[in-house]
């Protein structure tokens, strides 16, 4: 699997029929991919991916390596709290080609120990035809991978890296435990973005690349070339603007911005309501421009 330190958790575009707008995620990924990207997540939380059948996923998987061709890594999400069904679609989105890897979620709801995490991820690496990344995120799962179970997980050859969302000190644990570990550590916390790298991390799978992956990118190179006073001022602009994205349900804010950039990227799915013109104004004042539309100059500059 190839490495990738910024990879953005893409948005699902929608129509105005509330079909997938292809020729929109086209667009996106081509601009994506020239900012910066240089991996995605395609069809998990940002994505919509609870609100996708099996069949919307499948075709979007399928077309969207075509979109990408080889320019970047691609990551399936496949994962859910069934473990039958996430064993079986897991193996059936690892037959598509130009799959890298599949985003599994440490199940949700039913809210299994860390046991029953291991049995889980066990029984779906046993079938997959590739890589799997973990994704543990106890705010929307009710329950947390600790890091142990982690390390455990990551001896097993097909489980091959992690997308962490939680406190520092989970991260910096996680990958203290598997730095010997052929196995990548990615934070799904914007906010982390920096600090992941000066804890030996990959990098971030982040929303806010979606706006600011120039950014996000030039910091990564200040900080290899080691010139600190540039990373500690694009990390000081980029921080509430991450914050920002988040202020509403996710992926409202960010589809709100992406359509004021003109990608016309849709509204967010039910349950996830789109902003309010008051919503919006709000969102463009945490992102420091006037309006919405006024994004545009700073993100397209």
């Amino acid at each position: 699997m190839q490495k990738a330190e910024l990879i953005t958790a893409i948005v699902t575009p929608f129509n105005d029929r509330d079909d997938i707008d292809y020729t929109v995620m086209q667009r996106l990924v081509d601009h994506l991919i020239a900012e910066g990207t240089d991996g995605f997540v395609v069809g998990a939380t940002t994505g919509e991916g609870p609100t996708l059948s099996h069949d919307e996923k499948i075709t979007l998987y399928t077309r969207f390596v075509d979109m990408v061709h080889g320019r970047a890594l691609v990551i399936a999400n496949s994962g859910s709290n069934n473990t039958r069904e996430t064993v079986d679609f897991t193996h059936e989105v690892g037959g598509i080609t130009g799959i890298d890897a599949t985003l599994v979620v440490v199940p949700y709801y039913n809210k299994p120990d860390q046991n029953g995490m291991i049995a889980h991820y066990t029984a779906v690496a046993a079938n997959a035809q590739k890589p799997i990344i973990i994704y543990n995120i106890p705010g929307r799962t009710g329950v947390e991978m600790l890091p142990e179970t982690v390390a455990t997980l990551a001896q097993n050859p097909m489980i091959q890296g992690i997308k962490q969302c939680g406190s520092l000190a989970a991260l910096s644990d996680i990958i203290d435990r598997t730095k010997h570990d052929a196995f990548s550590v990615w934070t799904g916390e914007d906010a982390q973005a920096l600090t992941i790298k000066t804890l030996g991390g990959m990098g971030v799978i982040s929303v806010a690349s979606h706006l600011y992956a120039h950014s996000i990118r030039e910091m990564y190179a200040a900080l290899n070339r080691g010139d600190i006073t540039t990373v500690a001022a694009l990390q000081r602009q980029l921080l509430p603007k991450m914050a920002a994205l988040f202020h509403f349900p996710s992926p409202a804010p960010t589809k709100a911005a992406l359509n004021a950039l003109g990608f016309n990227v849709g509204s967010p799915r039910l349950p996830i309501l789109p902003l309010t013109a008051k919503q919006q104004q709000e969102l463009a004042h945490l992102l420091g421009v006037p309006e919405l539309s006024a994004i545009e100059a700073e993100v397209l500059a």
